[in-house]
């Protein structure tokens, strides 16, 4: 039982400070050594973006926000906006409003949730609040990837990919009712 425990704590600790890949069994991992979390090619869906129902001008709310928290701003569900805070104040990344219809209801409703709960890829531990936290200074995040969101069948309000069509390369958000777009 000891060598057993043992070895799962091993295998723990060497899994917080590797690649994590999602829905797939190969990455990049041997020639981007800059990824952390990546999402397998070619398979039309995004990651969804945690909804927010608290005023997000409140001095408690953005005192349990992360700089880098981006988020589905759902206080209004006819005029959602995706948002990304940068420590002191949000952006809006939509642009126009989007209406969540009955997505809402599917979402859970309870205003605070535990620190406790949160996964942590990169590290053993951190001091961010979030549901999933990325903690590493050399590595970073490779979005879902999509040639066109016109691939996507039924996307979900919140919902964030990477355009990586030559010459349409950017990030597009979701707000329920439409797709924004980013390009830098």
């Amino acid at each position: 039982m000891k060598n057993l425990i043992l070895s799962i704590s091993l295998m723990i600790s060497g899994m917080a400070f590797s690649q994590v890949i999602i829905g797939d069994q190969t990455g990049t991992a041997s020639n981007k050594t800059s990824v952390l979390l990546e999402f397998a090619a070619n398979q039309n869906k995004g990651i969804i973006l945690p909804y927010i129902t608290e005023d997000l001008t409140a001095p408690a709310v953005n005192a349990k926000m992360e700089a880098g928290t981006i988020a589905l701003d759902a206080r209004n569900p006819s005029n959602a906006r995706v948002k990304f805070y940068n420590g002191t104040s949000w952006t809006d990344l939509s642009g126009r409003d989007g209406n969540l219809g009955t997505a809402l209801n599917i979402q859970p409703n309870t205003i605070t949730e535990s620190t406790t709960k949160g996964a942590i890829i990169g590290s053993s531990s951190t001091t961010a609040n979030g549901v999933l936290v990325l903690e590493s200074s050399t590595k970073a995040m490779v979005l879902p990837q999509v040639e066109s969101t016109n691939d996507i069948i039924s996307p979900a309000p919140g919902m964030m990919v990477y355009i990586k069509k030559d010459g349409a390369k950017r990030l597009a958000v979701f707000n329920g009712s439409v797709w924004s777009y980013w390009k830098p």
